[in-house]
């Protein structure tokens, strides 16, 4: 393949890497907890995702200069808001953190935050394997393994919000909670959505 046309699918790598490195400052966070420092971790959160940001509109400024694209431009546009996407959803974990003023982290919100760090993981596998998605014989399986994990944050999500609203917790606590853990579940769809994309992009192209 050219160097051209691999630029895109080193562009997508270098977007979920973004993502990974997010959802590891989230649990990061999450287990050293301190309220009081929240407000700078959100600001490295930022960082992380304007990084994503600019990756992006590098992307979108090559694309509509370009006529010969290797797959459809369309998907191309699709993949890279997807990936963002992600991003942009842990960044979302910590704000609403701060929002809500949470001043002890939950243990299932901190598995959640694990399984977000293990969809992205699993993405960026995809993702590293997605040039040869015609040939590839392990592609699908890092798909599977995105909708597995999905899977495993739905079950934790529903378990998780029952037990705070089964506690003892105030009603101002558990409606902060339900708004965090909300967010926390939005991440694995995120990720979700990305497998999606490369899943169309290999139907399409069979």
């Amino acid at each position: 393949m050219a160097r051209k046309e691999e630029y895109y699918y080193d562009a997508f790598v270098t977007l979920v890497e973004h993502s990974c490195r997010a959802a590891s400052l989230l649990i990061e966070t999450m287990i050293n907890y301190k309220p009081e420092e929240l407000q700078q971790k959100m600001r490295e959160m930022h960082k992380i995702e304007h990084d994503c940001d600019i990756e992006k509109h590098f992307m979108m400024g090559k694309l509509a200069k370009e006529f010969i694209t290797p797959i459809e431009r369309e998907d191309i546009m699709l993949m890279a808001h997807q990936i963002d996407e992600v991003t942009d959803s842990i960044e979302d974990v910590l704000m609403r953190m701060y929002m809500f003023n949470i001043t002890v982290v939950r243990e299932d919100a901190l598995q959640m935050a694990h399984i977000i760090e293990d969809c992205c993981k699993a993405l960026k596998k995809a993702l590293v394997e997605f040039h040869n998605f015609r040939k590839s014989k392990d592609l699908h399986e890092y798909i599977v393994e995105v909708n597995r994990l999905e899977e495993d944050g739905d079950k934790l999500y529903t378990e998780a919000t029952r037990r705070i609203y089964t506690s003892d917790m105030d009603p101002v606590t558990i409606g902060a909670w339900t708004h965090v853990f909300h967010i926390l579940e939005k991440c694995c769809d995120a990720c979700e959505d990305v497998s999606d994309v490369i899943e169309s992009v290999m139907m399409k192209n069979s």
